[in-house]
């Protein structure tokens, strides 16, 4: 079955994980990978109040069901991925809310990435232990 109802979608990334969302109207139910939000983050509130964050911000919490797909990295990569979508989203629903979300920094995506290990050190940046003698 192909779904009808009309939705505003969001892309947002942050370090390996990539989110997608989508924005219907409904009564603020939101789900992550067909699994409901509480349960995909382990129970951790904590998490599931940073998701909620742009829906707060633009006092719009009751108003969208959000339906998320996310891939890749960590459960802290994919909450900050899901959060830049959202935001993103909502800017698409309602370009008055950009000003807003702007100042909160809730639209710019977080470039910083793993540095890839270099060869003749240890890691990244750690080098071998010198030994004066």
């Amino acid at each position: 079955m192909v779904a009808t109802k009309k939705y505003t979608y969001g892309l947002g990334r942050r370090k390996a994980a990539t989110a997608t969302v989508r924005l219907y109207k409904g009564k603020g139910e939101i789900t992550i990978n067909d699994k409901p939000a509480l349960d995909y983050l382990s129970g951790n509130k904590t998490y599931l109040a940073e998701i909620t964050d742009p829906l707060a911000l633009a006092e719009k919490q009751k108003e969208f069901d959000v339906s998320v797909i996310v891939k890749g990295g960590g459960l802290a990569g994919q909450v900050d991925a899901i959060k830049l979508a959202i935001s993103k989203a909502l800017v698409v629903e309602a370009a008055d809310l950009k000003p807003v979300l702007k100042k909160a920094g809730m639209i710019k995506r977080d470039p910083r990435e793993k540095e890839r290990k270099k060869y003749g050190l240890r890691s990244a940046r750690k080098k071998e232990q010198f030994s004066k003698r």
